[in-house]
């Protein structure tokens, strides 16, 4: 048996139980940076490798390696009798979800059998987060709930991630269209995904939105913005890494949107603990942007498969109509 699961925490849970099967926590974070379709293996590992290597400041030489030994024990699956899949319900795991659901959609003649473990709550629990906050015991419990991945739900995890990864985001509205039920909290995740996308106001998406509000609001320091952050979008699924990326994009900009202090300036990265400290002011720039007096121009990332670097066709969220439109004429 192989266990798939979302992370290191939970599978250092699972480890402590007698559940028996070869353990495979999932370190990727397909939630950020370039996923377009079609690549080449090597080029996409190249690209994953890369990405990673910049958020969470490790070699290029040691992301690759991961992103490798991950793939090569996935490929092995078949000598498998079941492959357990892992998961929680944000947009964090719900896109790792589809990229291996797209993965096992692919394979022919395949003799497997694969089961998925996916909740939003557990009984007991007021404030469920995710499957690392469980107790061995509480963890090993939902292994007999966890249920038979259909055909159907192989089929609508390929078309989430081509949808994902296109590079026309409203391949993920017509998506959105379809009844996902058996994955019952995608439409949610891919929701939340599109919300991402710079507004037509401001050009915020809606993480920058909420962390200038609560900053605004006084809430300045990491330790406090996070855990709030965390506790109003819930459904992103960030650790610290990935919202501290958010931050520190703010505050690199030509024009920054915000200002951090308590953190030695040249050493801005997740190994100086400084950071868990470190405190954050909006620019005036930033309230204009904010009150949609002025617009973000500087955008220069990756949202799945759409590049939004200012030098084509940009894609915007209306809010007013909960759609995305294009807009053209950037630069």
């Amino acid at each position: 048996m192989l266990h798939i699961l979302n992370g290191d925490a939970t599978a250092n849970i699972l480890q402590e139980t007698d559940l028996p099967g070869e353990l495979l926590p999932w370190r990727e974070a397909l939630i950020a940076g370039p996923t377009p379709s079609g690549l080449p293996f090597d080029e996409w590992i190249n690209l994953r490798a890369n990405h990673l290597s910049e958020d969470y400041e490790k070699s290029v030489d040691e992301c690759k390696a991961s992103l490798c030994n991950q793939e090569e024990v996935l490929r092995t699956f078949s000598k498998h009798e079941e492959v357990v899949l892992w998961f929680e319900h944000d947009l964090f795991c719900q896109i790792n979800l589809i990229y291996l659901l797209n993965f096992f959609s692919l394979q022919k003649e395949n003799q497997t059998r694969l089961s998925l473990i996916c909740i939003d709550d557990f009984a007991g629990i007021e404030s469920f987060k995710g499957l690392g906050q469980l107790s061995p015991s509480q963890l090993a419990s939902l292994f007999e709930r966890r249920k038979n991945i259909t055909q159907n739900m192989l089929e609508l995890g390929n078309e989430a991630w081509a949808a994902y990864c296109s590079p026309n985001p409203t391949h993920v509205e017509t998506f959105l269209q379809k009844d996902s039920s058996e994955l019952p909290f995608l439409k949610k995740a891919l929701l939340a995904h599109l919300v991402r996308f710079p507004a037509l106001k401001n050009g915020l998406g809606r993480v920058e939105k909420v962390t200038l509000d609560l900053i605004t609001g006084g809430i300045d320091q990491f330790k406090a913005l996070f855990p709030m952050f965390g506790e109003l979008e819930p459904v992103y699924g960030f650790g610290d890494a990935q919202f501290w990326n958010y931050l520190k994009c703010l505050s690199n900009l030509k024009t920054p949107l915000i200002t951090i202090s308590g953190v030695n300036e040249i050493d801005r990265s997740l190994s100086n603990e400084e950071f868990i400290t470190s405190f954050f002011k909006i620019t005036e720039k930033g309230k204009a942007v904010l009150n949609g007096e002025e617009e973000l121009q500087e955008i220069d990332s990756w949202l799945g498969g759409v590049p939004l670097n200012g030098e084509t066709d940009l894609w915007r969220w209306d809010e007013q109509n909960r759609r995305l439109i294009k807009k053209t004429g950037e630069s």
